[in-house]
């Protein structure tokens, strides 16, 4: 007699092996790309070069979606963005040496907004590392030496078989309060190189969360309760941890006047009546912020654009929530709490008790009047009327990237981003021409909103080139250019060297790669804008004016 399971034919070794065995072809960068699809991206940034075309030929033979700028800074820029947009760790592919290296000043303002952007570059082969010098192109004597200052964590690949593990071990590092930039670096002959390991499956990176410790938030509950005059900083970590609602809802509880920081903007409501916006460079503000009784930082570490210059002085007692182990007390004694903001927070709200303060909306009226009164004395109508017409013509829900030029300076404080997440700039490290291909990333990580960058005329020119990124993708960005015939707040600085700039008709430059573009004017500007964002695709909009900045009040 026979059984049913006695006829099944069991797999001879032979085909065990086979069924195992990796599809004939697949090289080190396939596996790269396949740890990274099954980490989840979808999108990657970068240029190809000759150490790591067997990268970008694995991408190509992949779904990944690959947005090739035309410098390394600018799809660095790009990536950060898509990183602040999205939370998602965002490849960026870069080749040995010069192209890898060009994307440092990218990867600075990364670290410095806490942009979760994954940066793999090649590398020469394994024969030339090590410190010897074969000669190789692009040779280094150590190229991760200049990333490791930089970003936040550095990772090595050696053999095909520590591909998956380094990318996933730098993925969960890019994602982990607090959120930055790392650098993985892999030798051109271990991505050329074909592989017998099995295809990649079952990743997984889960980032750590930072929770605060218990007896650190009831004492800062019991201060801010029992508070006189209680005033929140909010910072970027707010944003970046999606922690606004909860901060709404801790400023009502205490009834405590919010101010956010340049990097904050978006994380509490413009014009609510606990709303002191973000004019942290006046000392009417300074005043008020060193007149708390208790102040709570919340991701911020109060540097120097969040103190006024470090003219800011704490009289009472200080809660200082940051993910960033490294700037809890850096600039002022306190009460450091290492954790992310929205865990913090939301510990708070569990232990802290109601107070009443029914004079608190009238003190932020009162100093919101004498920022208002200190600006009526400096002929500064048309600064203020330029971001008033663009709030009008911006769409609530899209985002908007300021470079650096005096707009954006004046933008920094005045400008009310109506929702979280929703403005970002380069004030992180402060490198020009950032703007421009970072609305690129922004426009790839939402499809459907348009989005606007601004830039004065100096930093336009860093990234001209990408208008052709910006036609080829048909990407929705309109790119608003203040030319005024040079870096204009440098001479607003008092510098005259090297700061009256030649440049080109920046119409015409735009036309030239087929995207529309116009002048506009002060009294045309809302209905430029308007039109130019309503319209798919890219647009340039040039406004020929010279600005100036509010009188500083910290020198």
């Amino acid at each position: 007699m026979t059984h049913d399971h006695d006829l099944v034919l069991r797999p001879t070794e032979a085909q065990k092996a086979a069924a195992l065995a990796p599809p004939p072809g697949r090289t080190g960068g396939d596996l790269v790309v396949e740890t990274l699809r099954g980490l989840g991206a979808t999108t990657v940034f970068g240029l190809p070069g000759q150490h790591a075309l067997a990268l970008f030929d694995a991408v190509g033979r992949s779904d990944l979606r690959l947005v090739g700028l035309r410098t390394e800074n600018n799809a660095g820029f790009a990536a950060d963005a898509y990183g602040r947009i999205t939370g998602e760790a965002v490849p960026l592919l870069l080749s040995t040496g010069p192209g890898a290296l060009m994307a440092l000043p990218a990867l600075a303002e990364a670290a410095a907004a806490s942009a979760p952007v994954l940066a793999i570059s090649s590398q020469v082969p394994v024969a030339g590392l090590g410190g010897g010098r074969r000669g190789h192109l692009h040779e280094l004597r150590d190229q991760s030496a200049s990333f490791r200052d930089v970003v936040k964590s550095v990772h090595t690949v050696r053999t095909p078989s520590q591909i998956p593990s380094v990318i996933a071990e730098a993925w969960e590092s890019a994602l982990t309060a607090p959120h930055g930039p790392v650098f993985v670096e892999i030798p051109e002959d271990v991505l050329r190189a074909e592989t017998i390991v099995p295809q990649v499956t079952g990743v997984d990176a889960a980032p750590h969360e930072l929770a605060p410790r218990p007896e650190l938030t009831a004492l800062a509950a019991h201060w801010l309760e029992n508070a006189t005059r209680p005033v929140i900083i909010a910072g970027g970590g707010v944003v970046r941890s999606d922690a606004a609602g909860k901060l709404k809802q801790l400023a009502e509880r205490l009834n405590a006047p919010v101010v956010t920081t340049f990097g904050g903007k978006g994380a509490f409501p413009w014009t609510h009546p606990l709303s002191l916006q973000s004019w942290l460079e006046d000392r009417h503000m300074t005043d008020f912020l060193e007149d708390a009784d208790v102040l709570l930082v919340v991701g911020s570490g109060l540097g120097e654009l969040s103190s006024n210059y470090h003219t800011f002085f704490p009289t009472g007692r200080v809660v200082q929530i940051d993910a960033d182990l490294g700037k809890l007390e850096s600039n002022h004694a306190g009460l450091g709490i290492h954790a992310d903001a929205r865990l913090a927070l939301q510990a708070l709200l569990e232990t802290v008790a109601e107070r009443e303060d029914a004079g608190a909306p009238e003190r932020v009226r009162a100093v919101l009047a004498d920022i208002a009164a200190r600006l009526a004395t400096q002929d500064l109508a048309l600064e203020q009327e330029l971001l008033g017409s663009i709030r009008t013509a911006l769409p609530a829900r899209s985002p908007s990237f300021w470079d650096m030029t005096i707009l954006s300076y004046w933008a920094w404080s005045a400008f009310d981003p109506k929702h979280p997440n929703t403005m970002h700039s380069a004030q992180g490290a402060g490198g020009l021409g950032y703007a421009f291909p970072a609305a690129l990333g922004a426009c790839v990580a939402e499809p459907d909103t348009p989005v606007l960058a601004v830039s004065g005329d100096g930093g336009a020119m860093y990234s001209i080139a990408d208008l052709a990124t910006a036609k080829q993708h048909d990407l929705d960005v309109t790119w608003l250019i203040v030319d005024d015939g040079g870096y204009g707040i440098l001479r607003e600085y008092g510098c005259e060297a090297g700061t009256q700039l030649a440049g080109p008709d920046f119409v015409a430059l735009a036309l030239s790669f087929g995207v529309p573009a116009a002048t506009t004017t002060p009294e045309s500007l809302t209905a430029d804008l308007k039109k130019a964002l309503a319209t798919p695709g890219p647009s340039v909009v040039v406004l020929p004016a010279k600005l100036r900045m509010f009188a500083p009040t910290h020198l």
